[in-house]
């Protein structure tokens, strides 16, 4: 194809096995652990999920020194399991996710502009500049299926500059992966590439220019960057 600009590169994670994977799209679920949802004001009922997005070219690799974002007094972690899609498709049924549709798992960070997700929220419009700007979804090595295992239960925790902030199991997730493959599949069709933040545990809350960020999920290889 002749196209009238060089094509940008491929946005890709690094595997912990060697190799990349190259991402296509990243989905986020919200509110998906019940004493996170009481923080933030909601009543933790379970209804179905519901998702907002992120650019591919979002993702950060661990060990990265970032610049702090720019048109935000409030920026806030949220450490979350990432599974990643390694066979795509439409209406998936929940009972068929693990048996490959998954290609592995890794910890990510979905960075918020929480000044600027209250004032979209007040407003009544999108959270698309609060959640989907530059650099804001680092995401450690992706551990294949095959060696992760299926992930149901581990310890989820967030550190900044040593001090726990955020530390929960995946287990208390309201909704498991199993479920959230086949209720975003009913929206889009998956396909190989896709990210999914899986929500964050309670403990949410700001990060400022100089802090070193560690996520770590039982199981996968750690996740770290550090603001400038």
């Amino acid at each position: 194809m002749d196209f009238a600009l060089q094509p940008p590169p491929v946005p890709a994670v690094a595997v912990s096995a060697g190799g990349s994977f190259p991402v296509r799209r990243i989905f986020c679920v919200a509110r998906n652990y019940a004493e996170h949802a009481r923080e933030m004001g909601s009543d933790p009922v379970r209804e179905p999920p519901f998702f907002f997005t992120k650019p591919a070219d979002a993702v950060v690799a661990s060990g990265a020194l970032l610049p702090f974002p720019s048109r935000t007094a409030n920026l806030h972690h949220e450490v979350e399991l990432v599974v990643a899609i390694g066979r795509g498709g439409a209406d998936i049924p929940a009972g068929q996710v693990d048996g490959g549709h998954i290609f592995g798992y890794a910890v990510g960070i979905d960075l918020t502009r929480r000044d600027l997700q209250a004032a979209a929220k007040a407003k009544g419009q999108p959270w698309d500049m609060a959640k989907g700007f530059d650099r804001s979804a680092p995401v450690g090595p992706i551990s294949p299926l095959s060696r992760a295992g299926v992930m149901t239960r581990g310890r989820i925790e967030l550190r900044v500059n040593g001090e726990v902030r955020q530390s929960g199991d995946i287990a208390d997730m309201i909704w498991h992966i199993p479920e959230i493959v086949q209720e975003l599949s009913a929206f889009v069709a998956l396909a190989a590439g896709d990210l999914i933040f899986t929500g964050t545990p309670a403990g949410v809350g700001p990060v400022v220019r100089g802090d070193r960020l560690e996520a770590r999920i039982e199981g996968l290889d750690p996740l770290t960057v550090s603001f400038a």
